[in-house]
């Protein structure tokens, strides 16, 4: 029997948890803050509430593994809460920062039985409504292998992600970070300061279409969220601002005396040709459990390697 779901939190991204897990046969149940997500949730035929006891009760008497699928900021309180309902139960988050999580989940006291985890899929859009059982089919999504890490719960979590279609991609807290400041947290500010760049020209609005529709289109997405995904990890943007910012600079002043953008075109075009091509190379010969485990795991996911089936176990060979 698979291991049941409690998801905390039933917005886009938590809601579809709920929906793609049950979807797989699984038990599931979820806990929403406000009564309008709770409702809609129960609407559609989903087991949810908005009393965080109950919920935390039930997972415990379940042995439920426990997603985490609230804005950051939230996390401190919840944590203290499901220390003192729910320490035993097995604990992921769906977060876009990790460091910052693991720093909460230790302090509470809850390392032991976590893995963090990022789905790489969303829209611009959020709430309950937006979310679908089919948003994580095909994607990426981050597993943690940090030092801390449980094979059994390692193996827990990984069921849960290969149960809502995706592929796992094993990584550790702070290379996750420094990756999705790149390829996540940057590009949300990017499109903010296209779409304000753009709204300052008269003519703008009425001409764009196609880029600027896709370069704009996270820019959409409700502002809260986008800070507490950008601010949460602030170490790791930083850095990648400036990089961005310096390559801007350069191109503009190449602009300004030179009349040409070609360093940069040019070696945009051949960095996004190499991810066009990078491999997605399966994962099948790490034992987990077995001597440097999460070593070889992170490395193999740094070479672009997923996991697309269950990993074999010592007890399994």
């Amino acid at each position: 029997m698979k291991t049941p779901v409690c998801v905390l939190g039933l917005g886009l991204i938590g809601g579809s948890v709920l929906r793609a897990a049950a979807a797989a046969g699984r038990v599931t149940f979820g806990y929403n803050r406000s009564a309008d997500g709770m409702n809609a949730a129960l609407a559609d035929g989903f087991d949810a509430t908005a009393d965080l006891e109950s919920a935390l009760t039930r997972a415990a008497q379940l042995s439920a593994l426990i997603v985490l699928a609230v804005p950051v900021p939230a996390l401190p309180a919840l944590l203290e809460q499901i220390r003192r309902l729910a320490p035993d139960c097995p604990l992921t988050d769906v977060t876009s920062v990790k460091a910052a999580v693991l720093d909460d989940v230790t302090a509470a006291g809850l390392a032991e039985k976590f893995v963090g985890g990022h789905p790489m899929a969303g829209t611009a859009h959020s709430g309950w409504p937006a979310g679908h059982a089919g948003l994580f089919e095909g994607a990426p999504w981050v597993i943690s292998v940090d030092d801390h890490v449980d094979p059994t719960v390692f193996a827990t979590v990984l069921d849960l992600i290969l149960d809502c279609g995706s592929v796992a991609v094993p990584a550790r807290s702070e290379e996750h970070d420094a990756a999705a400041a790149a390829i996540s947290h940057l590009p949300h500010l990017l499109a903010e300061a296209l779409a304000v760049t753009a709204a300052d020209v008269p003519l703008a609005f009425a001409l764009a279409a196609g880029s600027f529709r896709d370069g704009t289109r996270v820019a959409g997405t409700a502002p809260d969220l986008v800070r507490a995904m950008c601010e949460g990890n602030a170490p790791q943007l930083l850095p990648t601002l400036d990089r961005a910012m310096a390559l801007l600079a350069e191109a503009r002043e190449s602009l300004a005396t030179e009349s040409s953008v070609a360093d940069l075109v040019n070696t945009g075009h051949a960095a996004r040709t190499r991810y066009e091509s990078f491999p997605r190379n399966e994962i099948v010969t790490v034992v987990l459990g077995e001597d440097d485990w999460r070593r070889a795991l992170a490395a193999a996911g740094r070479a672009g390697g997923v996991i697309r089936s269950a990993l074999p176990t010592p007890d399994s060979r």
